[in-house]
C-alpha cells in the first residue's frame, strides 16, 4: 500500500469504526485521522493497520482496537494543558493520538527495546511532546507526577495504590478493569474519591489482559 492508501483507510476507520460507535469529540476525531497507525506496526502488519481488531505487538503488547481506544480516549476528556502518562504503550501508537490533544505525554514501559522502538516512530511522526521511558508498568513515572490523565493500555485485574497515587486532585485513570475469572471487561474511569479513589464503568470492552496488572491469586487448601 502507497502512502495515498493509506490516507483513505484512515478515513474509512474514522468514518466507520469510530465516528459511528459514539465518538463525536472532533479534536479526538481529528487525532484519530492523522496519526499513521501502519507507522506503529510491523512491515508484516502494515496492510492491515486499521482493521477493526487488536494488533499484536513484541513483547504481549498490542494497539487497542480503534473503535475502543477512541471511546476511552474521548472519556478522558484531555484538555489541552494536560500532562498525560502512558502505561504500557507498546510502540506509541496510543500516545501519538494523545501527544495530539494534550501538552504533554510520558510513555511508559518495561522493554528496551519497546521504549526505543517507540521513541524513534515519535519522532519518525513529527511529535516533540512525548517522550518514553523504561519502568516496571505497575510503578508508573512517579518522578513526574502528578498527572492530570493516566491511559492504561490493555485491560486489568486491579490498579495499584502506588499509580493511582500518581493522579492530580482532579485526575483521571482510565483502563479496562476485568475482574479475574471473567470474561468480559469493562472500559473504566478511576478518579480521587475523599481519601480514596471510586471507579466508574462506562462501556464493555474485550482487550487482552496485561500480565503486570494480574491480581495476586490466593491459593485455597
Amino acid at each position: 500500500m502507497d502512502e495515498s492508501q493509506f490516507t483513505k483507510a484512515r478515513k474509512i476507520m474514522v468514518d466507520s469504526q469510530i465516528r459511528p460507535n459514539k465518538v463525536t469529540d472532533l479534536r479526538v476525531l481529528e487525532a484519530f485521522g492523522e496519526v499513521p497507525r501502519e507507522a506503529f506496526v510491523g512491515k508484516h502488519q502494515r496492510a492491515i493497520a486499521y482493521i477493526d481488531e487488536d494488533l499484536s505487538l513484541p513483547g504481549g503488547r498490542y494497539i487497542m482496537e480503534p473503535m475502543i481506544s477512541a471511546r476511552i480516549i474521548q472519556a478522558l476528556h484531555i484538555r489541552p494543558s494536560d500532562n498525560v502518562l502512558v502505561v504500557g504503550g507498546g510502540t506509541g501508537y496510543g500516545a501519538a493520538i494523545l501527544a495530539r490533544l494534550a501538552a504533554s505525554v510520558i510513555i511508559v514501559e518495561s522493554r528496551a527495546q519497546l521504549v526505543e522502538k517507540c521513541q524513534e516512530t515519535l519522532v519518525a511522526v513529527g511529535l516533540d511532546n512525548a517522550v518514553a521511558v523504561k519502568s516496571r508498568l505497575a510503578d508508573g513515572f512517579a518522578k513526574e507526577a502528578p498527572y492530570d490523565r493516566i491511559l492504561i493500555e490493555g485491560a486489568v485485574e486491579s490498579v495499584p495504590d502506588g499509580l493511582l497515587q500518581q493522579l492530580s486532585a482532579d485526575g483521571l485513570l482510565a483502563a479496562i478493569w476485568r475482574p479475574q475469572d471473567s470474561p468480559v471487561g469493562l472500559a473504566s474511569l478511576w478518579s480521587r474519591a475523599g481519601s480514596g479513589f471510586s471507579r466508574k464503568s462506562l462501556f464493555d470492552a474485550q482487550v487482552p489482559l496485561l500480565d503486570e496488572f494480574r491480581s495476586k491469586r490466593e491459593f485455597v487448601f
